[in-house]
């Protein structure tokens, strides 16, 4: 194994066996954390589908106007929370059985959201497996940014120029995510191999035709271009925010050596410290790396796990890494200028 010096410094015991990660599942189990919610997830599914139907009954009402810019960014904070909700679905968190997953999880993020759920699914699968890992993770390929001093060194074209400022350039790109999400969903479904291809090409056709249709019926052309343009910057900065503190900056892995389950999940996830509120806001997602050990538990459960995981991670010497929001923001950052240096000098 391989851990990129840029990032902050890892140190373990020497490593144990497979049954570190059984011990800890027992505990887990016994603390009955891996049960369903249904009655959380039934007010979250009643509470999302009342801003949805409110939101949009609130653009109609208010009309041509001004005002609507206001409604873009309260639009976009629930299409995040939709897709937040159908990250739960993807890892089992709602229902045990595949089937009623795909169909939640395609309603809410095809037809809610406008991504491919399928696609979605596949390409975070793959990032479970192998978290931080520079080859195998899709969420540290080195497409326009770079997340290692080897991959600016090998970079080329645009990452090339971008890796250079990538820290700077961090957050005004999040503007675009929404559309890279759409654009790759729709990529998706036009490509043979995805299952259910022709429904999630239908839902997504779908949420595009409705989306659009109301937005241009409703508000004069350029301010549903402008509505359009908030709407969809706001959506994709805030899932980059929901995202992004929890795996940059910590190390990250190359070659054909890994740690043991455990360590590879807890050494490269980064927990964000915070209340209700911060729970609320990342979906769970602030709780990194008892979700990354524990994908399908409810994330309702993950903060009654994080105390029995710190303990444990501390009996076995393992560090457990946890920052505030703003800071774990200014590490990520810290540590994107850090990888760029290669380029800076050259």
């Amino acid at each position: 194994m391989t851990i990129e010096t840029t990032a902050p410094t890892t140190r373990t015991r020497a490593t144990h066996g497979g049954s570190d990660f059984a011990e800890l599942r027992r505990r887990i189990d016994g603390a009955g954390l891996l049960d369903r919610r249904p009655g959380y997830y039934l007010a979250r599914f009643a509470l999302l589908g009342t801003a949805v139907v409110v939101g949009w009954a609130s653009f109609v009402a208010i009309g041509n106007s001004w005002w609507q810019l206001v409604m873009a960014v309260v639009l976009a904070v629930v299409f995040a929370q939709l897709a937040l909700l159908a990250h739960d679905i993807a890892h089992r968190q709602v229902f045990r059985t595949r089937r009623p997953s795909e169909i939640a999880g395609r309603l809410i993020g095809n037809l809610g959201v406008g991504m491919s759920y399928g696609w979605w699914m596949d390409k975070h699968t793959r990032h479970h497996a192998n978290p931080n890992h520079e080859e195998l993770d899709p969420d540290v390929s080195p497409d326009l940014l770079v997340w290692s001093q080897d991959q600016a060194r090998q970079a080329r074209g645009a990452a090339r120029f971008i890796g250079k400022y990538e820290a700077f350039l961090f957050f005004p790109l999040l503007t675009l995510e929404a559309l890279n999400l759409h654009f790759s969903g729709v990529r998706a479904v036009l490509k043979p191999g995805l299952p259910g291809r022709r429904i999630e090409a239908t839902l997504l056709l779908a949420h595009f035709v409705i989306y659009l249709s109301l937005v241009f019926t409703v508000l004069s052309p350029g301010l549903a271009v402008a509505f359009i343009l908030l709407n969809q910057a706001v959506f994709g900065v805030y899932l980059g925010c929901s995202f992004a503190p929890n795996h940059k900056g910590m190390p990250t892995i190359t070659g054909d050596r890994e740690p043991d389950f455990l360590r590879k999940q807890v050494l490269t996830s980064r927990n964000v410290r915070g209340g209700p509120v911060t729970d609320i806001a990342l979906g769970g997602l602030n709780y990194q790396i008892e979700h990354h050990l524990f994908p399908s538990m409810p994330c309702a459960n993950l903060p009654k796990a994080q105390p029995i995981v710190q303990d444990y991670c501390r009996e076995l010497g393992v560090d457990y890494a946890e920052a505030g929001l703003v800071e774990s923001y200014a590490i990520a950052l810290r540590h994107m200028h850090s990888v760029g240096e290669p380029l800076r000098a050259a």
